[in-house]
């Protein structure tokens, strides 16, 4: 019977796609007529209906909608299934899709993905026609009962279709993750423990970190780590993540930075990393003899990226370097000079005697804490254990306005303090690790003189260091000679 022509078509939804399924070959004529009613029902104006009719209207749109996605993916798979795209020399139906409905690939690649599990699953496929389950419902159903057993597929399909009329998506999929315990609970177990293994396998497999020059000062970090690995590298970051102070102005991102770059630095330092051709990591570093003596210009790492005086001398300061110095010509006028400027017993002593870092207030132990020059080693700085405080490494946004005094014409011990001019910031009163003199007149007095460092650490006299017995003293004078590297900075353990 030729439809076309046994009056018109019935405005009724169902009886449209009762006909259209039906008579496959009449559904241009029925989708015209559908797409001229849906035309007309966009410009009638909605203000005018009543509550329970705007209800019953989206209802009716909704159902409309999920039977013609069924119809979509019907006619997706049959396109599929002919090879169209082929003759048309698109190189795959997504990508036809994507080129004929000018849709993203995302989107082409979940309609065929949808049309071939409606294809394989009929229940499934009738069900979002009747207007039981949407499309999103669909894509889940299909991919919760993919990987079941045969037998059991039937069972956990009619389980998830009736959970669709009171389960939204996310709800539905968490289901499905455990219909298996619903339909077989004896095969859960085992089937629960293979896709562990098969998700642990893969997290192996896929494991991957990079580091991206971009060419502006910054490197982007990105990869993945399985389960196991991200649970040791959030132990390790998560201690130095807190913030410092209450007016620690880091962002959390800033901070999880700040503790991934200490902890490597932590690590450098130890003895039990592997040897990096025959020798400990180091670092080499390509500068101007007259750039590092008078802290300008920029120096070169042996990956080629350029650094600035302040980054050259903080690397200068305590890493085990080769230092490559270059005449004006370019000249190579010392290079392979390696040392490690603090190490052994000079580093033992400082631990020793400062206990931490001898930032005001830090709070950090020995072992995160490195050697710093009171006189930059570039400047000729001797390595000596009068002319080292230990102090943690800094951010590359720490404040350069902290200064470090060494020892003075007496002998006199060592300081760390803000600079002359001090910032709103900057505490008013440091803490201080050796003891020392206090002008008179200040509001807190101590009864020790003041001595001579050695005799301080135990060296001279009785030979029993005082260290073990002198609590922190604050500092009688600012007095002494701006740190030249710049590295002090601000302690990012102690955010003022």
């Amino acid at each position: 019977m030729d439809i076309r022509n046994s009056g018109p078509i019935p405005s009724d939804g169902a009886v449209i796609f009762a006909r259209l399924y039906d008579n496959g070959w009449v559904m241009p004529d029925v989708l015209t007529q559908l797409k001229a009613t849906a035309d007309a029902s966009v410009s009638t104006p909605t203000w005018s209906l009543r509550d329970e009719d705007l209800v019953e209207c989206l209802d009716a749109v909704h159902a409309i909608t999920q039977a013609v996605a069924a119809l979509q993916s019907r006619l997706v798979r049959e396109i599929d299934s002919r090879g169209l795209a082929i003759t048309q020399h698109a190189s795959s139906t997504k990508a036809w899709l994507r080129e004929h409905l000018r849709i993203s690939p995302h989107a082409a690649k979940r309609m065929l993905e949808l049309a071939q599990a409606l294809d394989a699953r009929p229940v499934l496929a009738k069900a979002v026609a009747d207007g039981l389950v949407n499309t999103e419902q669909a894509q889940i159903i299909a991919a919760a009962i993919q990987q079941l057993p045969a037998d059991v597929v039937g069972k956990a399909e009619k389980a998830m279709i009736s959970r669709a009329a009171e389960f939204e998506p996310n709800t539905l999929r968490r289901y499905g993750e455990g219909i298996l315990a619903y339909v077989a609970p004896e095969l859960a177990e085992a089937a629960d423990a293979e896709a562990l293994e098969r998700m642990e396998a893969r997290a192996r497999q896929t494991r991957a970190f990079h580091l991206t020059r971009h060419g502006d000062g910054r490197v982007r970090l990105t990869g993945w780590l399985d389960e196991d690995g991200a649970a040791t590298v959030n132990a390790a970051l998560d201690p130095l993540c807190a913030p410092r102070h209450d007016v620690d102005v880091r962002t959390p991102a800033q901070r999880r930075a700040d503790a991934l770059v200490e902890i490597c630095d932590l690590a450098m330092r130890t003895e039990d990393l592997p040897e990096s051709g025959g020798e400990r990591p180091h670092v080499v570093v390509t500068v101007s003899f007259d750039v590092l003596r008078l802290a300008l210009g920029v120096g070169t790492l042996d990956t080629g990226e350029r650094l600035s005086p302040e980054q050259v001398r903080r690397l200068a300061c305590d890493a085990k370097i080769i230092p490559a110095v270059l005449g004006g010509d370019g000249q190579i006028l010392d290079l392979g000079r390696t040392r490690r400027l603090i190490s052994g017993p000079l580093r033992r002593a400082l631990e020793l005697r400062d206990k931490g870092c001898a930032f005001p207030g830090c709070d950090r132990p020995p072992r995160w804490c490195y050697g710093h020059h009171i006189r930059s080693w570039a400047d000729g700085g001797p390595t000596t254990f009068g002319q080292q405080r230990h102090v943690v490494r800094l951010p590359p946004s720490a404040d350069p306005s902290w200064t470090l005094d060494g020892p003075d014409r007496r002998g006199r011990d060592a300081r760390v303090h803000p600079a002359r001019v001090r910032g709103p910031g900057a505490p008013a009163t440091p803490q201080h690790l050796p003891p020392s003199r206090v002008r008179a007149g200040r509001a807190e007095r101590t009864a020790s003189p003041s001595m001579d460092i050695t005799t301080w650490l135990g060296v001279e006299g009785s030979g029993t260091p005082h260290l073990l017995d002198r609590p922190r003293r604050r500092p009688a004078s600012y007095r002494g000679h701006p740190d030249p590297s710049g590295i002090l900075g601000r302690c990012p353990h102690l955010i003022r």
